[in-house]
């Protein structure tokens, strides 16, 4: 029996969803709010709607505004594949490749004049309803949300590696409840996912990456997650942030190199931060900033090393190894069983002969850091042309390396009444011992390591 509230967007009468599928989502969410114009009755009222993207290519020319509750778009494939790569290989090879864009169900966002607009102004779908109850249970699944191309920003960075086009994918401006985000591809936004005033919002399971910006939680929120979710952020902008948020759920996600933070938090408190895998090419990889309290950050592993492909060698987020790679201003946190791994190259250090340090607590009290690993090794940066190989003999690499001296934990003066237990040994963490509670991890005997080097050599 055929369903009046399912709705593809190849068979919709108004449009051309090639062409602009911005004018037929539209005119489908139109349709919506005529046919179920009254709030209740018969104890239904509003149901909502589906409608089904098809695997192609759907050109997006005019923003679509979501103002209703209950819908759900769903594509057949999120249909990710690196543009970066592609934009940075030879245009002559680009015979050779097997394709040369995203696929899946693929919106190509081509709203006229977007790296002039504002966030919301550029974005491929607006979602926003005052009033009460808030807007609830929209869902994105399984298609592709693709900026196409970036633009100059003045600099000599090619074009097409600025991060930078004023596109956004999804924009929620008004308080929501409930909405869901799986299986979704976005690439080649400046700012991916922008959420506002969320609660109960799961984005999980997606992929979002070489984007400006990749997940950003506005204004306030609660009861979140962020969970599964393959994510890479560019040099100025954040692959998670999120702001003045409780009960915030960062778990499972893997988190790419370059982006500016892998995590930023801002006025977050009672929030988990859990079994993570963070990679980033400079200091401030995690930043826990604006008095956020109350947090538990455990059993992440953390990766710093240096970016290996040629086009973005020299490009960094502008902070130096005194910065902390996990940095916290703020009360109450718990860092508690993570393992840091520090693959940096000496030469490269900033400033000159510094102590790379690994987490600075900056501000706050009460703060609980205890039983995290701590490996730094000094190596030399590898590069190459090809990302996917240079990235890959990159992480692999842990042969030729000698131990390289760092801060595992550093308290400033600003900071006090912490517990520092087994994260570093006595030469390894600086902080004032009357004003805050220490346990050094026990060092090895030299006589040992020297006969374990013998050994193996």
């Amino acid at each position: 029996m055929p369903n009046a509230n399912q709705y593809d967007v190849t068979t919709w009468p108004v449009g051309d969803p090639v062409d602009d599928i911005g004018e037929v989502l539209n005119s489908i969410i139109a349709d919506v709010k005529e046919r179920q114009s009254a709030p209740h009755g018969g104890d239904g009222g509003r149901p909502g709607a589906v409608i089904r993207i098809p695997p192609g290519d759907y050109r997006l020319r005019t923003q679509v505004v979501i103002d209703i509750s209950f819908l759900r778009i769903e594509g057949g494939g999120h249909g990710f594949t690196s543009s970066s790569i592609r934009f940075n290989v030879p245009e002559g090879e680009w015979a050779d490749l097997h394709e040369l864009w995203p696929g899946g169900s693929r919106i190509l966002v081509d709203i006229p004049d977007a790296e002039r607009a504002s966030d919301a102004e550029g974005a491929a779908f607006y979602i926003a309803r005052e009033g009460s109850p808030r807007i609830s249970s929209i869902e994105f699944s399984n298609f592709c949300i693709d900026g196409l191309h970036f633009v100059s920003d003045g600099s000599s960075q090619h074009p097409e590696n600025t991060y930078r086009n004023g596109k956004t994918g999804v924009y929620v401006a008004t308080a929501n409840d409930s909405l869901r985000f799986t299986g979704m591809g976005f690439i080649y936004l400046e700012h991916a996912l922008t959420v506002h005033n969320a609660d109960a919002l799961s984005i999980h399971d997606n992929f979002i990456a070489e984007s400006g910006s990749c997940i950003e939680l506005r204004g306030w929120g609660q009861a979140s997650k962020i969970t599964d979710n393959l994510i890479g952020a560019g040099p100025r902008g954040y692959s998670i942030y999120a702001e003045n948020h409780g009960g915030l759920l960062i778990s499972t996600n893997n988190v790419f190199p370059r982006g500016a933070s892998s995590v930023h938090l801002e006025g977050v408190t009672r929030s988990s931060i859990t079994g993570n895998r963070l990679h980033s090419f400079y200091p401030g990889m995690l930043v826990v900033a604006g008095d956020s309290s109350e947090n538990l950050i455990g059993s992440n592993h953390l990766l710093r090393d240096h970016e290996p492909w040629t086009p973005f060698l020299g490009i960094d987020n502008g902070l130096d190894d005194e910065f902390g790679l996990v940095r916290v201003d703020g009360s109450n946190n718990s860092i508690i069983g993570n393992h840091f791994s520090a693959a940096i190259d000496a030469a490269s250090i900033r400033p000159a002969a510094a102590t790379p340090i690994v987490i600075r607590l900056q501000g706050g009290t009460g703060n609980y850091v205890a039983a995290n690993h701590m490996v730094a090794v000094n190596t030399a940066a590898r590069t190459g042309g090809s990302a996917f190989e240079a990235q890959v003999d990159a992480l692999l690499a842990t042969d030729d390396v000698d131990e390289l001296d760092v801060t595992t934990v550093l308290v400033a003066p600003t900071s006090a009444s912490n517990t520092v237990l087994d994260s570093g040994t006595a030469a390894q963490v600086v902080a004032d011992a009357r004003r805050n509670a220490l346990r050094f991890t026990p060092g090895v005997p030299d006589d040992a390591a020297g006969a374990h080097r013998a050994e193996r050599s």
